[in-house]
């Protein structure tokens, strides 16, 4: 599961795992244990390195450059959300607003809500203008190898959901880019 944030990968990629049974683990908990406080880079790229090397899993978040095309490489099948810009804008409002009442889907406990979301704002944008492209390239590459979601609209994550929890992969093709 990948792609821009405030996208609902979190949330994606719980209920990705409690339908599939598949165990997730998610990045920024194991990059940052207590919520503010960030592990060392070895000691991450380590326990990120033992995840790939287990036969299955869902990573959940984005880790570092570094980590993000390994993961992309060993898995076998990936989920690229790439909702309209705007949309990704709205939900990390709509998660900086609902984050001092609950905490986010999937974050650390202890995370620091408007240090994380004003980091998000500047992010969209950064990853929107330099990463998402490079993201569609490699998906479009990894079509031949891999099985391939790559949701674009709100309404094709309902519909993943559906062809996941009918177990039927091959009765649906992946949107084209």
């Amino acid at each position: 599961m990948f792609g821009n944030a405030g996208g609902g990968k979190s949330t994606l990629s719980k209920r990705l795992s409690e339908i599939t049974g598949l165990p997730l683990y998610v990045l920024d908990k194991i990059k940052n244990p207590e919520g503010d406080t960030e592990i060392p880079h070895e000691d991450y790229k380590r326990a990120h390195q033992q995840i790939l090397a287990t036969d299955r899993w869902i990573i959940d978040g984005f880790g570092c450059m570094e980590t993000i095309w390994l993961q992309l490489n060993e898995a076998d099948s990936l989920v690229f959300v790439d909702l309209p810009l705007y949309i990704h804008f709205w939900w990390v409002t709509k998660r900086l607003i609902t984050g001092y009442f609950k905490p986010p889907e999937g974050w650390p406990d202890k995370s620091p809500i408007l240090k994380s979301s004003l980091l998000s704002y500047r992010v969209l944008w950064l990853c929107h203008k330099h990463l998402t492209p490079k993201y569609r390239e490699y998906i479009e590459q990894a079509k031949s190898a891999k099985s391939v979601y790559h949701i674009r609209t709100t309404k094709q994550i309902s519909q993943f959901f559906e062809l996941i929890a009918n177990d039927s992969p091959n009765d649906i093709q992946p949107p084209r880019l």
